[in-house]
């Protein structure tokens, strides 16, 4: 992969147009309030990212499995790392806030090579998931925190800052057979302990069982949002939640309407008059 920055290990410089690597990092880490979090509409490409910094939202976040999907790929690390993180640079070469990339379990690079290439990207901010995305068996807790704190301590003798969000996927993973909520919160000490900025219970949504890890975490907690029901991102914030993403959720969304707009236009009564005001929106 070509960087798209004048970057070097040790440089701490950025030349996208957001802002630099160390000021971006604490810029994101910053908007990480309990209580009042940070929204994050998971983008997959540039068009998304800017459409989200025109409205008004401080910091972009990519989602791995709708920007691979766009690419022609499927999520679970199936992608071309080098694919990844070029249309990952392209984001933050396009928007003017800091980005932080969904990037799995690191695409099996080491955690100097993750960091050197998450520079040379621009990034922000990663998160980082603890079950293997080829087979989806959780990794074991303690060896996910040997590979955050590896990837805090790449960073630091880089001399480069990033944002950790430490993905949990016991309640993705759960076979009903453990207390999923003792086994997250166990994991969320541990990585917060390892360095990680944020812990991120995907699909944990039930209200009172986010309350119950949140208070029990020990430090900021992204909940997954839901676009179609409870809990709103005002009941999220209300349990003291720090950051709200999205998934491919709204990648899912958007997809689900332009479906509905093509079965429209195949129909021929859809399209009356070509040079109509129907006609003219979609030029």
């Amino acid at each position: 992969m070509t960087p798209p920055s004048s970057w070097a290990p040790g440089a701490g410089e950025w030349s996208g147009a957001g802002p630099d690597l160390v000021t971006g990092a604490a810029t994101l880490r910053a908007l990480h309030r309990p209580g009042d979090p940070v929204v994050l509409p998971n983008v997959w490409d540039v068009p998304s990212a800017r459409a989200v910094e025109a409205a008004g939202f401080p910091a972009v976040a990519t989602s791995s499995a709708a920007l691979a999907e766009t690419l022609g790929h499927a999520d679970g690390e199936t992608a071309p790392v080098g694919e990844i993180l070029d249309a990952i640079a392209r984001i933050v070469r396009a928007v003017g806030v800091p980005v932080t990339a969904d990037v799995e379990r690191g695409f099996r690079l080491s955690p100097a090579e993750l960091v050197e290439r998450l520079a040379a990207a621009g990034v922000a901010g990663c998160n980082l998931e603890d079950s293997d995305p080829a087979t989806g068996a959780m990794v074991d807790s303690a060896r996910q925190a040997d590979f955050l704190s590896a990837i805090r301590a790449a960073a630091r003798s880089a001399g480069v800052d990033l944002v950790v969000n430490a993905r949990i996927d016991v309640f993705l993973r759960s076979t009903g057979t453990h207390d999923a909520l003792t086994d997250a919160v166990d994991r969320a000490r541990r990585y917060l302990a390892a360095g990680a900025d944020c812990v991120f219970p995907i699909l944990l949504d039930d209200p009172a069982t986010v309350g119950a890890f949140v208070g029990e975490a020990g430090g900021a907690v992204n909940i997954l949002g839901r676009l179609d029901g409870p809990p709103s991102v005002a009941e999220l914030a209300a349990l003291g939640v720090a950051r709200i993403s999205f998934g491919a959720r709204v990648h899912a969304a958007v997809r689900r309407q332009h479906a509905d707009l093509l079965v429209v236009l195949r129909r021929p009564a859809a399209v009356t008059d070509p040079t109509g005001p129907a006609s003219a929106s979609l030029q």
